[in-house]
């Protein structure tokens, strides 16, 4: 789910709430930086020498911000001993918009915003993140990639994809109207930039904890036999559709491919719900409609921490559909269009069993 806030903050400097977007405090102006090695956002202020930064409440901590602070794509802090130059998030990109263009830089801030949600949740669940420098062959990279501008004056897409590890996020998606177009195109109820980061690094961590981990038989009673041949799968979507009453079993009718991206639609859907319920539990949400005893759902739980997904199933789901009503007040569609069946929830709960290491 898109958004600027999972948890909220507090500024250490003068105990304002700050959310994790923030720059600065707006009310006492301290510069802020999120801090991968603590999941905080910390005030800071310039050390002596100009280049480190340390926190206003324990100037022993010392900090770089990512280089790409310079350019207010990243708030991400770097700890000082660490010898890397960019943050954990910014670290994995290969290639990048052009940041000297409007259009470049412009789309380039909306795909961090939502890269760094990505690894927020990785950090919470520590999950593999390996960089192609640290594993040549399998390392997670990202290239946010332009469309080709043809010799005829056409567009070529760049193609959103994952293989081993190195992921393509087409960075025209970054505009609503053409993001848009594609959903409206691919018949999608849903369809934002975060939500490629997050079906993309599900391919990647299948790879990791699945495959590489010796599990294939753990999914393949889940998820079926994902031998069968990739390209002839999608050929096979895309001219045939869905088999009869997909919506039972799947999560999205492109789940419906090839074990894989059911798969990796499973990992998305767990990170939108996890994330979602984790704000939702900061803000303290409670539900308790009149008449509607089964509908109740009170959020009281860290969603990170906790391992039943059957109790995370239970509160998501009259949650989701409480949103979604408030959301058809506004004349708005659904924020969340997919139905939980106990199949599709057998899944989620396999995903949510692997990332955090039940099984």
């Amino acid at each position: 789910m898109p958004g600027d806030t999972m948890r909220l903050f507090r500024c250490n400097n003068c105990g304002n709430p700050i959310h994790f977007e923030n720059r600065s405090c707006l009310n006492c102006g301290s510069r802020l930086g999120f801090a991968p090695d603590a999941l905080a956002m910390h005030a800071v202020k310039p050390a002596d020498d100009g280049l480190r930064w340390s926190r206003v409440d324990n100037p022993g901590y010392k900090y770089r911000f990512c280089p790409n602070a310079a350019r207010d794509i990243c708030n991400w802090l770097i700890p000082d001993h660490e010898p890397e130059e960019y943050c954990i998030a910014c670290r994995h990109n290969r290639l990048v918009p052009d940041p000297n263009t409007a259009d470049g830089l412009r789309r380039w801030r909306v795909i961090g915003d939502a890269q760094r949600h990505l690894f927020y949740s990785f950090l919470r669940w520590d999950l593999p993140r390996p960089t192609r420098k640290e594993d040549p062959d399998g390392g997670l990279s990202f290239d946010l990639k332009d469309d080709e501008i043809l010799p005829d004056g056409s567009t070529k897409p760049a193609l959103i994809g994952h293989n081993e590890g190195e992921i393509v996020i087409r960075t025209a998606e970054a505009d609503d109207p053409t993001r848009e177009q594609q959903r409206d195109m691919m018949n999608e109820p849903y369809r934002t930039v975060l939500g490629h980061f997050r079906h993309e690094t599900g391919h990647f961590i299948w790879n990791k904890m699945v495959r590489d981990a010796g599990k294939i038989g753990g999914f393949r009673a889940v998820f079926g036999d994902e031998s069968q041949d990739y390209g002839q799968a999608l050929k096979r979507h895309y001219e045939q559709g869905a088999p009869p009453g997909w919506g039972s079993s799947y999560i999205s009718y492109y789940a419906t491919s090839h074990p894989w991206e059911d798969f990796a639609e499973c990992f998305a859907h767990v990170l939108h719900i996890v994330d979602s319920l984790e704000t939702a539990h900061i803000f303290g949400f409670a539900m308790a409609p009149r008449g509607h005893g089964e509908m109740a759902a009170q959020v009281d739980f860290d969603p990170y921490t906790m391992h039943d997904f059957d109790r995370i199933a239970e509160v998501w789901i009259p949650l989701s559909l409480a949103l979604n009503a408030i959301h058809h007040s506004m004349g708005e569609r659904d924020l969340y269009p997919f139905i939980l069946t106990p199949t599709i929830q057998a899944k989620l709960k396999y995903v949510h069993g692997l990332i955090t290491r039940q099984i």
